[in-house]
């Protein structure tokens, strides 16, 4: 018999132990039998479990660390299995659910068990192999070290402090090679790509098993269809209900900032920063801009141009201060093709649905030629009176050349993307937003961008943009930030009166 199936039967031999349906048998859900399959299939090493809060993660792991313990599905002698979380604290809630399936053991096996509370978190189970240990510690490298475990649950991975958590990860996995053993890593999501949670999950090593529930990026936080996605047990009446997350997502959503953003991270399962001091503008508040309606094109335009590379995406934002119109479209090499570039980007199939929306189209192969694609921009607009072109001024010698060449003859201002000019410009694009001043259709490529900027502050606390992920494409939102902020100086200019001659 196969090891998962020795688990999934074992696991539903226990009893809830606490809630509303203690006492009843544990009943696993499809996606933790999936990952049962995944994590002990014989090709395995390590598997990575992400999901959003309130999915059984705690008991999961718990009732896999007892099976362990126990031999269930792994007989070796002197078994060894380790419990690993941020601090002792959390550690011991796995630890106590393990104690708690204890009691639906039978008492012949109940009697083997010995449990300690201090100096350390452990469960002692005896049979003819000897002795076996199941410890809890804590995100510290030192207390993993000398030990050689059978299986390592490494518990909420997603949310360790990224220096004593490299270190303890390295020790565990260093003494999982001595007796062939497993590691279990299930979290929430990490908070950016850059984790090392993150990055077992975008970069596999080989004989790794990754199961990731998370939605695509740029949705609304009550989406419902995102919400089951990243709370696969809600169908199956485990964690918090789907009735209950739209309730929360709605109270979120009205208070705004770090709720919001915990919500999004924890609940949605999504890689955002719990706290918004550093965002340039929330999603929520973004979609506030949305209009099912575009006011006219009326009055002159301004171009917001943010040229890219190889990799980056390069875009346009067109604004009418005079209707707070405003238009956004992106471009990418067609070398990837825009689904493997998703892939790649972390963002499955959302540049494929861009392209279908008419955001995002493909021009060149490895790069964008900047010139044709500046006519791109002027056919954009075309009949239209331009009243400035804006971008950055560190690509000013390349795009200078592609104006020249398309012919353009609109004003250029080139504006700097550090802390000088960046703050004027964000804050001026943030006033914008709040004060209903900037209309856009729904639009997934500005959703995305908006997403994944950010901004950093200096002593001075001036702002500049910057990527939220790594992978993060933020080349739309940079030119709806030049766009508006200049269409919002013009605006606020006074209007000079012409007066009367008076002839002497």
């Amino acid at each position: 018999m196969k090891p998962s199936t020795r688990a999934i039967r074992f696991l539903q031999t226990l009893c809830i132990p606490t809630g509303p349906k203690a006492g009843a048998p544990v009943k696993l859900a499809p996606f933790q039998k999936q990952f049962i399959k995944g994590a002990l299939a014989d090709d395995v090493d390590i598997a990575v479990l992400s999901v959003g809060r309130g999915n059984g993660k705690s008991t999961l792991s718990a009732g896999l660390a007892l099976g362990t313990l126990l031999g269930i599905w792994d007989d070796q002698p002197a078994r060894e299995i380790l419990i690993a979380a941020r601090n002792r604290d959390q550690a011991r809630i796995a630890w106590e659910y393990g104690k708690l399936f204890s009691r639906s053991l039978p008492e012949d096996v109940q009697k083997r068990l010995t449990f300690r509370h201090s100096p350390k978190l452990e469960i002692q189970y005896d049979d003819d192999n000897g002795e076996h240990f199941l410890r809890a510690i804590a995100a510290d490298g030192k207390s993993a070290l000398g030990t050689s475990p059978n299986l390592v649950l490494m518990d909420e991975r997603g949310h360790w402090p990224v220096q004593q958590g490299d270190d303890l990860e390295h020790a565990l996995l260093t003494g999982l090679g001595k007796r062939g053993g497993r590691a279990l890593i299930i979290s929430t999501s990490a908070n950016n790509d850059a984790h090392p949670f993150s990055r077992w999950i975008d970069d596999p090593e080989p004989r790794t098993y990754v199961q990731e529930h998370r939605p695509s990026p740029a949705l609304p936080a009550d989406d419902k269809d995102s919400l089951l996605l990243a709370n696969p047990g809600a169908k199956h009446g485990i964690g918090i209900p789907l009735a209950k997350l739209r309730q929360d997502a709605e109270r979120a959503i009205s208070r705004g900032g770090s709720t919001l953003a915990s919500f999004r991270l924890y609940n949605r399962n999504e890689r955002v920063a719990a706290e918004n001091r550093d965002i340039l503008i929330t999603l929520d508040e973004w979609l506030t801009c949305e209009v099912a309606e575009l006011p006219p094109r009326v009055g002159s335009v301004i171009i917001g141009i943010d040229l890219g590379g190889s990799a980056s995406m390069t875009a346009a934002a067109f604004y009418w201060p005079e209707t707070n119109r405003l238009e956004c479209v992106g471009t990418f090499p067609s070398n990837p093709g825009l689904l493997e570039r998703g892939q790649i980007d972390g963002v499955s199939g959302l540049y494929v649905q861009m392209k279908d929306r008419k955001e995002l189209s493909t021009l060149g192969d490895k790069t964008v030629p900047v010139a044709p694609w500046m006519g791109r921009v002027l056919g954009h607009v075309e009949g239209e009176t331009i009243g400035a072109i804006v971008a950055d001024r560190f690509k000013q010698a390349e795009l200078g050349e592609a104006m020249g060449k398309a012919g353009v003859s609109a004003p250029v201002i080139w504006r700097g993307m550090g802390f000088r000019d960046g703050g004027e410009d964000c804050e001026r694009f943030r006033r914008a937003c709040f004060d209903e001043r900037v209309k856009s259709r729904p639009s997934v490529l500005l959703r995305a961008a908006f997403g994944d900027t950010v901004t950093l502050r200096d002593p001075a606390n001036n702002v500049k943009l910057a990527k939220a992920r790594s992978l993060g494409r933020i080349d739309a939102a940079a030119a709806t930030v030049l766009a508006v902020a200049e269409g919002a100086r013009r605006t606020a200019r006074p209007i000079k009166e012409t007066r009367a001659p008076v002839w002497v």
